[in-house]
């Protein structure tokens, strides 16, 4: 049977943009991401909320994303990869933000959600692409005939790894890993394809 491997984005294979852009912007409470709040729902109401108080718009936020680099190995990483099975990034981010991110990472296939923009640029709302992304995805995956292996690093990623025939826990957090014993948690991209290789 085939597998395909599933992974999440940021945090895994780029830098978490919206903690890019509280830095940029230099709004702390922007730095909130799903590693803090599990409601995905309830983070990007909060987050609308606080472009809107402060004038930022969709520009504001792709200027930043214009200077995110992959982490370091990233895509030496998912090069390998890509040649040892099929490989989707499945995020909860936005194409209009992961667009630039996807060019620097030799355009791997990436499933993720839209955001609805104003011709001002302001941000007016977002759409998923379909209820608990990650976990929905590999499960229509595994029904048309694949096996999945998966790895995130927060807690929407849970669904997608648990539903897996092998799920790792990569770069997460220190509570994540506490309340998942049962996870392999790794933090090196050749301890984490190592992994996928024997779970192949």
């Amino acid at each position: 049977m085939t597998t395909i491997t599933c992974l999440d984005l940021e945090g895994v294979l780029v830098p978490e943009i919206w903690i890019a852009f509280a830095e940029a912007s230099g709004i702390p409470e922007l730095r909130k991401t799903t590693r803090d709040e599990p409601d995905y729902n309830k983070l990007m109401n909060y987050r609308l909320a606080i472009l809107k108080e402060h004038g930022l718009g969709l520009n504001e936020i792709q200027a930043t994303i214009a200077t995110i680099d992959p982490m370091p190995g990233a895509k030496e990483f998912l090069d390998e990869l890509r040649s040892l099975c099929q490989v989707i990034i499945i995020s909860d981010t936005f194409t209009q933000f992961a667009q630039p991110l996807m060019k620097k990472l030799g355009w791997p296939t990436i499933f993720c959600n839209s955001l609805e923009v104003a011709e001002n640029g302001e941000i007016t709302g977002y759409q998923m692409r379909c209820e608990k992304s990650k976990y929905t995805t590999v499960k229509a995956l595994q029904s048309i005939g694949f096996e999945t292996i998966a790895s995130g690093d927060s807690y929407n990623d849970l669904g997608m790894i648990q539903a897996s025939k092998a799920g790792f826990l990569f770069k997460s957090t220190e509570q994540i890993k506490k309340d998942h014993p049962e996870l392999p948690a790794f933090e090196t991209y050749d301890e984490l394809l190592a992994a996928i290789k024997a779970a192949l």
